[in-house]
């Protein structure tokens, strides 16, 4: 996954021994209060502005906290500085997303995607077969945001267009996407993990294996059983819709030239914000080859010249674009909202790094891990406090670099001194640091993906079944003494 700029995993860990656990967990249980009341009010409009002014509200009460405990409130601003600088190539990526979504929609790129996958994809095996893609394109690109902001538009799309569930369709996408982002030796997250536990990239990759293979045949199987018994209501008859797509789009194989050269450069490990930038212009002149009328119809021009042009292409990458067909279904898809559609996922991550660094300033969230690594004292309590420190990291610090960092750094040593070998924590801190996160709606990861696939969390979380079955799979593994490598066998 590339969601960053920063290192984090040469940031120093913020202790304040002022601070009691209780003190620590104030502004946590805070936070938790008014979003749960702000979501009750306003329901999935609370991401609209009103959840982000709560994650300011939050912080407030951590600074609050923070004053009481001797921390200095620019010693708080420099932290929300350091954690909004982390965001930048997150914040850039979710911008040249919405410029590819837009130009990819005027060039007939996305509706080519959505024709020829209702003619391959029927109801009963949609599901599972876009976990299995996902997985496939995000081990090739070692990027879930990549994945989503690729072929995930299109299977939306398409899901759509048959009349399935978004959430049950964003789940899957995003089960897929993040199995093969775990997987995958070109994550920045799987490299992060072995490099914070102190094991090496392809051991910790063989290891995690053993959880996370079960894990995603079980989500397979969930989503074959519920494609059974699916009953969409725009199955019956594709016909119409693949006409009117024709006659909206000139369709074309040779459209799948752009996203394919976008995969092989993210593949050959060029920067995600650079794909995406030439992912975006190449779309843009595909849309002048392929689709002159609908570059001319989007500005309300009477013919195609370089000003309509010009303007039909920066309209498509900036701001709403819509392209008309005779489905009113269609109508409703084809519609993109350019980078101008990024600004709220944007602001709202903007907002949970203010509340994340100020509660990495005060001590709160070295405090928190501290206490969870001293509840347990067994094996199977030492694998739960990890779980549980990267899914309270997940919440509080609203990043899914810090729910690796800080509980690799923390518990480290704890698993040396239980005579486990460090792949142990690698594998835990994958399989609840990096696959939570975009369970969380103010997480980075969360507000990308809803963002970027128009799905809010709350309709996808029940679904993404992969992301919330690999921390009880560690934990089961765990329990029942299953593959736990003692440092005494790999002396051996």
């Amino acid at each position: 996954m590339e969601n960053s700029t920063a290192n984090p995993e040469n940031e120093p860990i913020i202790k304040n021994k002022e601070l009691n656990i209780w003190e620590a967990l104030i502004p946590v249980f805070a936070l938790i209060g008014m979003l749960a009341f702000n979501v009750w009010v306003y329901g999935d409009d609370a991401l609209s502005g009103s959840n982000q002014f709560i994650l300011l509200m939050g912080g407030a009460v951590a600074a609050i906290v923070g004053y009481f405990n001797k921390v200095k409130f620019d010693d708080m601003i420099d932290e929300v500085a350091n954690n909004i600088h982390s965001t930048a190539g997150a914040i850039l990526i979710l911008l040249m997303v919405g410029a590819l979504a837009g130009t990819w929609l005027i060039s007939g790129i996305i509706p080519t995607m959505i024709y020829y996958g209702l003619q391959i994809l029927n109801p009963t095996i949609f599901l599972a077969a876009t976990v299995i893609i996902c997985s496939i394109i995000s081990i090739a690109t070692g990027s879930s945001w990549t994945t989503s902001a690729t072929v995930g538009i299109a299977l939306i799309g398409i899901a759509n267009a048959l009349g399935i569930s978004l959430g049950m369709t964003a789940g899957a996408i995003l089960s897929g996407a993040y199995f093969g982002d775990k997987m995958s030796p070109l994550s920045d997250t799987t490299n992060l993990a072995p490099a914070m536990a102190g094991t090496d990239l392809f051991t910790h990759i063989k290891y995690m294996a053993i959880t996370t293979v079960p894990t995603i045949t079980v989500t397979i199987i969930i989503f074959i059983i519920i494609g059974l018994n699916l009953d969409p209501h725009g199955t019956t008859d594709t016909t119409s819709i693949l006409n009117s797509i024709e006659s909206a789009f000139n369709i074309s194989p040779w459209l799948f030239i752009v996203p394919a050269l976008v995969i092989f450069l993210i593949v050959k490990k060029t920067s995600p914000l650079v794909a995406l930038l030439i992912g975006t212009l190449l779309g843009g002149i595909a849309a002048l080859i392929m689709q002159p009328d609908v570059v001319r119809a989007v500005t309300g021009a009477d013919e195609l010249n370089f000003i309509s042009g010009y303007k039909g292409i920066m309209n498509a990458i900036t701001v709403d674009t819509a392209v008309e067909t005779d489905s009113q279904a269609l109508n409703d898809l084809f519609a993109s909202s350019g980078m101008a559609g990024m600004l709220g996922t944007i602001w709202l991550i903007i907002c949970a790094m203010v509340f994340g660094g100020i509660m990495e300033a005060i001590g709160a969230l070295s405090r928190i891990s501290n206490a969870l690594l001293n509840m347990f004292h067994t094996v199977f309590g030492l694998f739960a406090s990890t779980v549980f420190s990267c899914l309270a990291l997940n919440v509080t610090a609203s990043d899914q670099y810090l729910a690796i960092v800080v509980p690799g750094k923390m518990f480290a040593k704890a698993y040396r001194e239980k005579g486990l070998a460090p792949e142990n924590l690698s594998r835990t801190l994958e399989d609840s640091g990096t696959v939570t996160s975009v369970l969380v709606p103010w997480n980075t990861c969360g507000a990308y993906h809803s963002g970027v696939l128009g799905v809010p969390t709350l309709s996808y979380i029940g679904y993404s079944f992969f992301n919330y079955l690999s921390p009880f799979m560690t934990l089961l593994y765990a329990a029942l003494n299953i593959k736990i490598k003692r440092l005494a066998e790999k002396k051996e």
